[in-house]
């Protein structure tokens, strides 16, 4: 069989899976395909927990005192969606929410002086919090009021502040926050200050997926060719990830991720069946912030009272583990371990001239915000134009109910 298509994407990894649902959407004939047997590319989800001792080669099996091992459906790559955020529209404007149910993530919280604290969502959280003095949580608090009630459309929102030239360090100053609640603040994302994250039941790999095996490229006369075992398929445009054009591609670095099974909730989360912690950089003299992202058997990922916590930064020494050590200790104590370092990749090109078009491999963070950035990186690069979500017709309350916005 030889077909020709708009686009083909390769790989069922996030980024790969959304691209391919805008270009349906937006009336493209579009081949989806991946070369393994089982869906997610590298942020795939791994069941039951027997198949993660045979990943990770441990050399025992899953103690009696794990549950049963069907139980168990663990992501590799975690990350949370914000209930306002890019992805949530994405999904809605692809429609991929009809198979999916979410859960609302209980807590966020920051490292500081060796403790963890929770970060205030709401004027009440600020007044209360011990992250601040009493007058950095006044200052706090005006600052959380003029958030929630910003609204680009309405310059008597402003208070003096032009969306579209003041910087978010000039709106800090303006409430004179100090560091250390600038910290906090943006490795929780300004844009998401008082609206919850949400994680997905079952895993994350639920987006509708196809998978064939591919075996080579080529570029002829601006129709890149595909060809498969028992066909040919070509295309004006390929969408891929890094490990199908490793030729096009480049490292960026590594990440160091380590799963963590535990049988009790983080300390000092107020039993929290999910939570994120973030650790700033200079509370740690790093580099990079190192992230803490826990689910549980509440997201139906593990067996009853059982926890999965991950922790994830970017890798800085020839010492990855040691690096992540702070964050060990918050979740101590652990029944297993599993460690991963993954290489970054990122595009050598933009894809303009070859109409080959290279994903970015997922980072440290908790969430999928730099994932979307990359999206419609890509997209605007095939089509020539923004995504735009102000055209969308769907509403995000059609996943989320008014509480949870």
């Amino acid at each position: 069989m030889d077909e020709e298509y708009d686009v083909i994407v390769l790989g069922t990894g996030l980024t790969e899976c959304i691209l391919s649902g805008i270009m349906s959407v937006n009336g493209k004939k579009v081949l989806h395909m991946d070369r393994n047997p089982y869906y997610g590319g590298e942020s795939s989800s791994i069941t039951p927990l027997e198949e993660l001792y045979k990943r990770f080669s441990l050399p025992d099996t899953p103690p009696e005192s794990m549950g049963r091992g069907r139980d168990w459906n663990v992501d590799l790559i975690p990350k949370f969606l914000m209930a306002n955020g890019q992805l949530v529209k994405m999904l809605l404007y692809t429609e991929v929410t009809r198979y999916l149910d979410f859960k609302v993530v209980e807590g966020s919280f920051v490292y500081k002086g060796g403790k963890i604290y929770k970060v205030p969502s709401t004027e009440t959280e600020a007044l209360a919090s011990n992250l601040m003095g009493m007058f950095e949580k006044r200052r706090f608090r005006k600052f959380l009021v003029f958030v929630a009630n910003f609204d680009e459309n309405d310059p008597k929102t402003f208070e003096g502040v032009d969306p579209k030239t003041t910087t978010m360090r000039d709106v800090y100053k303006k409430f004179d926050l100090g560091q250390d609640v600038i910290d906090f603040t943006e490795q929780h994302h300004p844009s998401s200050t008082g609206i919850p994250r949400v994680y997905c039941y079952y895993v994350l790999k639920q987006i509708p997926m196809g998978f064939i095996q591919p075996n080579t490229l080529s570029k002829q006369t601006h129709i890149i060719t595909v060809s498969f075992p028992l066909q040919v398929a070509r295309c004006k445009q390929l969408i891929c990830d890094p490990s199908y054009i490793p030729d096009r591609v480049r490292k960026a670095g590594q990440v160091i991720r380590v799963i963590c099974i535990l049988s009790h909730p983080i300390k000092n989360t107020n039993d929290a069946n999910s939570c994120q912690i973030i650790i700033p950089q200079n509370q740690v003299n790093r580099n990079s912030d190192i992230y803490v992202c826990m689910i549980s058997y509440a997201h139906n990922v593990a067996a009853q009272g059982k926890y999965i916590a991950i922790v994830s930064t970017t890798v800085e020494t020839s010492e990855p583990e040691n690096e992540i050590e702070p964050a060990l200790e918050l979740l101590e104590p652990i029944d297993q371990k599993f460690v991963a370092i993954s290489d970054l990749y990122e595009p050598t090109d933009d894809g303009t001239e070859s109409q080959i078009f290279a994903s970015r491999s997922y980072d440290a963070t908790t969430h999928f915000e730099t994932t979307c950035n990359d999206i419609k990186d890509i997209y605007k690069r095939t089509t020539g134009s923004d995504f735009d979500f102000e055209n969308m017709k769907r509403k995000q309350n059609d996943v989320f109910g008014e509480d949870e916005q």
